[in-house]
Formats: C-alpha cells, sequence, structure tokens
C-alpha cells in the first residue's frame, strides 16, 4: 500500500458549514443526549448482547405478571427507554461509522502533510550542508522541532559537518 497522496480532495467552505449545519439538526433531533463525567459511563451496568436476553425475559414477566413489579418502577418509561435505545443503537452505528471514517481520512491527511514537511526538513537539512545561505536560516528554524539531534554548522575550508549536541 504506498502511502504517498492516498487523499487528493477539498472541501468548501460552504460544504463545511452545510456539514456543521447537519451536526446540528442531528443535535437538534437528539436534545435528550447527554454527556457523562469521564469515568462516569465505566461506572453504569451495561444492557449488552450477553444481557439482552436477561432484558427480554424481563420484559415477558412484567407483561405476564405485574403484581411483581415495584411500585418505583413506571413499565410505561421502561418500556419508552426499551424503544429509544434500539433507535439510539441504529444513529449511533451510523454516527460511529461516520466518524471512524472522518477520523481515518484525518490522520492519513494528516500523514501525508507530516511525510512531505519531513521530506522538505531533509532537504533543506542537505542543502544546509552543502553551504546553501537560505537553506540555514531555515534549517536552523525547523531543527527547533527535534532538538538534541544534532545541528548543521559549518567546519573550516567551507566543508560542513554535523555536530551533535553535548549531553555531557
Amino acid at each position: 500500500m504506498s502511502d504517498h497522496n492516498r487523499i487528493s480532495a477539498t472541501l468548501s467552505s460552504e460544504d463545511v458549514a452545510a456539514v456543521q449545519a447537519a451536526a446540528d439538526t442531528i443535535k437538534g433531533k437528539l436534545p435528550f443526549l447527554l454527556s457523562l463525567e469521564p469515568g462516569e459511563s465505566r461506572e453504569l451496568p451495561k444492557l449488552g448482547p450477553r444481557t439482552l436476553s436477561f432484558d427480554e425475559r424481563c420484559t415477558t414477566y412484567m407483561e405476564k405478571h405485574p403484581e411483581l413489579v415495584p411500585a418505583f418502577i413506571d413499565t410505561n418509561e421502561v418500556n419508552k427507554d426499551r424503544a429509544l435505545r434500539t433507535q439510539l443503537a441504529d444513529v449511533s452505528r451510523v454516527l460511529t461509522t461516520l466518524a471512524q471514517d472522518t477520523e481515518d481520512t484525518l490522520a492519513v491527511v494528516s500523514h501525508e502533510i507530516y511525510n512531505a514537511d519531513l521530506a522538505f526538513y531533509q532537504n533543506v537539512k542537505q542543502a544546509a550542508k552543502r553551504g546553501i545561505l537560505s537553506a540555514q536560516s531555515v534549517f536552523e528554524d525547523l531543527s527547533q522541532r527535534f532538538p538534541g539531534r544534532g545541528s548543521v554548522k559549518e567546519a573550516p575550508g567551507n566543508a560542513t559537518t554535523t555536530t551533535a549536541a553535548a549531553t555531557h
């Protein structure tokens, strides 16, 4: 798999605004969404694939034996929650896929940019080693990103050498 220019696309400012408006529309359709504190989600019991059969049996028994349902449980609300859970799971799958695809594309675009930056940096470094004056100041500025990895300094007789930063 080549990692050279896997993405070649643009987004107009109108498209970005339209995507943001679509996200706002989605948020508007889900005004009940919650934001939990970090770690709070881990503390909540989950209704996952292995627990769903338990919930289905409880649903059946609650309907058949309403006398066993505690007075503090509103079965209408529980049933609303069950329906909402099914709907939110469908919405979540779509949004999760979209978010993951967006993150993956962002990662590839960022990778392409950084690779281009590194290639430019290496070229500037070589130019500075060869004594090209305009390259030296650019190299000195960019090399700050990589502290302790050495610098290019002009040696006596117009030759250049790479000297490592002293560590002792």
